[in-house]
């Protein structure tokens, strides 16, 4: 019987020991599950079509961001909005901790800024699935916000007083201005269960917009974007959510340029927190960091994403959930690329086929094929097998990349190619040869500047037309011109031998006006003459801007001709100092309906060739024509075939134009320098492809007749004057 007892006894022990380590188990499990380990950002990114969608990022560190979905929409707007577009989406984690609320703007924006009645009310409770209401707040609130005409950025707290939900945004009535208010949303989350009332306006602000709350030591801080005394992130704070804001002194936003769309999320494991914004004007968005919320840093060093945000918002999300995200939208396709970090790699130029698994990646002339390693970056959800230097000589090269149960493989071509022959977003490029070092210089305008917003120059130099060595910035619109500080557009230079010294002349286009700097050396540097040259449209000419200078010196009169002109072609002859105009010198040249732009003048066997661009620069089929004339000052004859280079879309090949022309001294060898959409994604890119352009250079050549033979713009370059 004691014995029968006994091992009841540790029977029971056993079972409790069990028990014990499965609950540790459990909850441990449990405990991890439910620990916060990574970030979900959700954007859309733009005006037109879908991209004013709602779209997923993930991020590890809060720092640095990947696209899911291949950046695609994760919800068609049009089967959750009144208006087929949604904008502004804030992502909320609700009080249970395990649903989610998202609300975005009703709208598109072609409709007009003043266009959307409501906001959607979503709800899910694994981030995938969304159910979701439209509120449209004139029908809903006929008597009180009848004459509504915009509903902008709402977002939702939680109110732990009233154990509700509270959506703010603000409107702008028929008489304005814009005001931020708010309403608690039902149970269901379906509907508004109050009318809203104001939350927050100040008089010293013309309009308060994108609305922020977030909580921290008993107080409620709400940033938000203030329209008048220049704009920028305000903030107020109250003891409580609904009322008695204060606004504080200053702006938060770190930046000078125009922004919107604040949002603050707090680091896992840490006391700081991020405020970032959208720099809609120049095409950017901005981190900042605090612990304080009052004193912030910029961080965008340690940022990067690989795809460019419109204002959106974060969350902190767990393991489960970033594993569900991947597992329904981790694809494997040619976002799971971030980065080719060899130095040899012309990085902008890379391509990604995905139907045919390729990846092209084209590197600087000279790089050792044989031992080549492109140290490819894949997102955090992937992995890739092929490490380490291949031999890329023989051809492509396997790399297999997986994510949970998908895998590819994709052929790896690693070629020399010599277009374009300067890194980075460059265009408009001038070029010339200095007798004084033996060597060819480009001057180009510094590109990849939204709206063509660049305000330096910098030249390169070469000894051969192949290798380009960057000599930095020769004129600094900001530092060094007086006149102007903005636009710094497609400059022309040239060197002249001037009392036996050699003197280099510079001209720039800056704020739609044309200005001329000179130096001793090609290189710099540059001193501006202090005014423009050229600021007034020429008598006779019809609209277009006083832009594109081309310098030209006539080898048989030895006099020296200015041309320009956006919409018209003008020349004037320059005085012997090169800085001044001869008087009644203007003369109107008529290139015919094709011209647009980018005037380019040189002279072969007794004949003038004048080149244009024809179109937009933003257009994939900016091209350059040409006309003959015996004349530095006209008449122009115009071939009937007169196109000298234009698009190759076999080769991923868009927008060549704004050419200048080489001639290798003592010879009859000449080259095209021009520019072209940044390839392969300047297609893809709309109208910013018009100013994300890249400098290339081919061969020109001449028929017997002297009529130019139409180049055919190339990946490859050249690998030799000859």
């Amino acid at each position: 019987m004691k014995k029968q007892k006994r091992l009841s006894h540790q029977l029971l022990a056993v079972c409790l020991l069990i028990i014990t380590l499965f609950s540790c188990k459990t909850a441990s499990v449990a405990n991890k599950d439910n620990k916060y380990t990574h970030y979900l950002f959700t954007y859309f990114t733009g005006n037109t079509g879908d991209e004013e969608a709602i779209r997923y990022a993930l991020s590890k560190d809060g720092y640095n961001f990947q696209a899911l979905n291949n950046n695609q929409p994760i919800i068609d707007s049009k089967d959750i909005s009144s208006t087929g577009g949604v904008r502004d989406p804030h992502i909320l984690r609700g009080a249970d901790g395990k649903t989610f609320y998202m609300v975005v703007t009703d709208m598109v924006s072609a409709n007009g800024w003043s266009s959307n009645r409501a906001m959607v009310l979503m709800k899910s409770t694994d981030l995938i699935n969304w159910t979701s209401t439209v509120i449209n707040i004139p029908k809903t609130y006929p008597k009180e916000f009848g004459d509504v005409v915009r509903v902008w950025a709402p977002q939702t707290i939680y109110d732990k007083d009233a154990k509700k939900y509270m959506i703010y945004w603000s409107m702008l009535g028929s008489k304005g201005p814009d005001i931020i208010y708010y309403a608690y949303a039902n149970k269901d989350f379906t509907e508004l269960e109050s009318t809203p009332k104001q939350l927050f306006y100040s008089p010293t602000n013309s309009a308060c917009i994108d609305g922020d709350i977030v909580y921290k030591n008993g107080k409620y801080h709400l940033f938000f974007k203030n329209e008048s005394q220049g704009g920028g992130i305000r903030k107020a704070i109250s003891d409580n959510l609904t009322e008695g804001y204060v606004q504080q002194e200053g702006f938060y936003d770190q930046t000078d340029a125009a922004v919107e769309g604040s949002g603050i999320f707090k680091l896992i494991d840490s006391e700081e927190y991020i405020l970032m914004y959208d720099m809609y004007s120049a095409g950017k968005y901005q981190f900042t960091k605090s612990k304080d919320l009052e004193n912030f840093a910029i961080i965008d060093e340690e940022v990067s994403m690989n795809f460019h945000p419109r204002h959106g918002t974060v969350i902190r999300i767990t393991e489960s959930e970033r594993q569900a995200l991947i597992n329904k939208w981790g694809r494997i396709n040619k976002s799971s690329f971030l980065s080719f970090d060899a130095p040899a790699i012309k990085t902008n130029n890379v391509v990604i086929n995905d139907e045919q698994q390729t990846i092209y990646i084209p590197v600087m002339l000279g790089t050792d094929l044989t031992n080549f390693d492109p140290k490819i970056n894949v997102v955090s959800w992937a992995t890739i097998s092929t490490l380490g230097a291949k031999d890329f000589s023989k051809g492509a090269v396997n790399y297999e990349i997986s994510s949970g149960n998908q895998q590819k493989t994709y052929k790896v071509i690693v070629k020399e190619d010599n277009n374009p022959v300067l890194n980075g977003y460059y265009a408009d490029p001038e070029i010339f040869y200095s007798h004084k070092d033996n060597k060819y210089y480009i001057y180009p305008t510094s590109d990849g500047f939204t709206n063509w917003s660049g305000t330096y120059f910098k030249t390169f130099s070469s000894p051969d037309l192949v290798h380009w060595t960057d000599e930095g910035v020769i004129l600094d619109l900001k530092k060094d011109v007086s006149w102007a500080d903005r636009n710094a557009w497609a400059p022309t230079a040239i060197e002249k031998k001037i009392n036996g010294k050699y003197q280099y002349f510079y001209y720039f286009t800056a704020a739609q006006k044309i200005g001329v700097a000179v130096s001793d050396n090609p290189t710099g540097p540059f001193v501006d003459s202090g005014k423009a040259l050229i600021s007034e449209s020429p008598e006779g000419a019809k609209g277009g801007q006083e832009i594109d200078p081309d310098i030209f010196i006539d080898p048989v009169s030895g006099k020296s001709y200015l041309y320009w002109g956006n919409g018209h072609m003008a020349c004037v002859e320059l005085n012997e100092d090169m800085v001044s105009i001869k008087p009644n010198s203007l003369v109107l040249l008529h290139p015919g309906r094709t011209f647009r732009e980018g005037t380019e003048v040189f002279y072969r066997n007794g004949k003038y060739y004048f080149l244009w661009s024809e179109d937009d620069t933003r257009s994939p089929n900016y091209r350059v024509r040409y006309a003959t004339s015996d004349s530095p000052t006209g008449p122009l004859n115009i071939p009937e075939n007169n196109i000298v280079i234009e698009k190759r879309p076999e080769d991923g090949i868009y927008g060549t134009g704004h050419n200048s022309v080489i001639q290798t001294p003592g010879t009859d060898i000449w080259h095209i320098v021009y520019h072209r959409f940044t390839r392969p994604n300047g297609i893809e890119m709309g109208r910013a492809a018009g100013f994300n352009r890249e400098v290339c250079i081919d061969k020109m050549e001449f028929n017997a007749d002297g009529s130019i033979k139409q180049v055919v713009p190339t990946v490859e370059g050249i690998n030799s004057i000859d």
